[in-house]
């Protein structure tokens, strides 16, 4: 095969796996019976006029599945840290000793379960967008391929290898889907 055919086949491959990277970590996010410091993410914190991840303000564990204990570095921090979580609308509910913040994770409920599965779901969803939209970008290569005088059998080996590369990328995005599904029902 052509080198340019090559390195524009690798940026696809490289593209897809960044998607499914990011699918991973949107999954962390999203509990499934037991407590994890990456389900408190999301969460910035004001630090001295500045908005920074929570994980740079404070160290968050996890003791137990039910529990997670975020204890800031510097102690004036805890107000606006359990100001954050409560904001962060994840239906918790922060327990401030002066010390450490503790968190008891509540147990999910059949709906709540339900509605994590879709969450998941939805960002199975924008996974696939996002393998679909790195062969798009690619086949667009492709035309440049033609113009440039790289024979047509090579161009067309080009696509199908794509395709199926893309195919292979959207099946692991949904069985990462369909574990993480099982994972949440899971009681």
């Amino acid at each position: 095969m052509n080198e340019e055919i090559i390195i524009c086949l690798d940026m696809a491959k490289e593209s897809m796996q960044k998607t499914l990277d990011h699918l991973d970590k949107e999954f962390q996010k999203i509990r499934a019976g037991k407590s994890s410091p990456a389900m408190l993410d999301g969460i910035r914190v004001n630090s001295y006029g500045s908005m920074v991840p929570l994980s740079q303000v404070a160290n968050v564990t996890t003791p137990d599945p039910r529990q997670i204990i975020v204890q800031p570095w510097d102690k004036s921090m805890i107000a606006p840290i359990e100001k954050e979580i409560l904001n962060a609308n994840l239906g918790f509910n922060p327990q401030n000793n002066g010390e450490v913040i503790r968190i008891q994770v509540p147990a999910l409920t059949e709906q709540r379960r339900m509605d994590l599965v879709k969450q998941a779901k939805n960002e199975t969803e924008n996974a696939k967008v996002g393998i679909r939209n790195a062969r798009r970008d690619a086949m667009n290569d492709s035309k440049d391929f033609k113009k440039n005088g790289i024979p047509e059998d090579e161009v067309k080996k080009f696509e199908a290898t794509l395709q199926k590369m893309t195919d292979d990328f959207i099946k692991m995005s949904e069985t990462a889907f369909d574990k993480k599904e099982k994972d949440i029902m899971t009681v």
